[in-house]
């Protein structure tokens, strides 16, 4: 029972390899597909609601968000750039978050939050052993 609770083993390390990948794939899937694609390129409104913001060159900033969404949640999947990758993809959320939703309920702003962790997690703790980064650090 301690052992089961408690114990590092060799199988509880390709538990925590493939439970973090299924993070990242997922967690990267799901940015790139529900929030990043239907912003390439940028509709009005996200222009518009950036400029509202007093957001100079608003264009640049909606095509930046779009892209961290769409092109750093792919990244992510992949396993590759995964630190870059994650840099943008919170810096996104934390606008996100306290600007974009900022004077909204929490229950509003509860997903940029979550994923705001979730890639923070990756920007501190990088892709994990099943990746590409992994894959080509190995080979350097």
């Amino acid at each position: 029972m301690k052992r089961l609770f408690f114990g590092t083993t060799p199988e509880s390390q390709v538990s925590n390899e493939l439970t973090i990948t299924l993070l990242r794939v997922f967690a990267g899937l799901a940015m790139a597909l529900t929030h990043g694609f239907g912003k390439i390129p940028p509709p009005e409104m996200l222009v518009s609601g950036i400029g509202s913001m007093g957001v100079p060159v608003p264009e640049l900033f909606a095509w930046m968000a779009a892209l961290a969404e769409f092109a750093g949640g792919i990244l992510l999947a992949m396993g590759l750039l995964t630190r870059p990758a994650a840099l943008f993809l919170a810096s996104t959320m934390l606008v996100a978050g306290f600007v974009v939703h900022g004077a909204d309920p929490f229950n509003v702003k509860e997903m940029a939050f979550l994923y705001l962790v979730i890639y923070l997690v990756f920007l501190t703790r990088g892709a994990g052993k099943w990746s590409l980064d992994h894959l080509i650090s190995k080979k350097i």
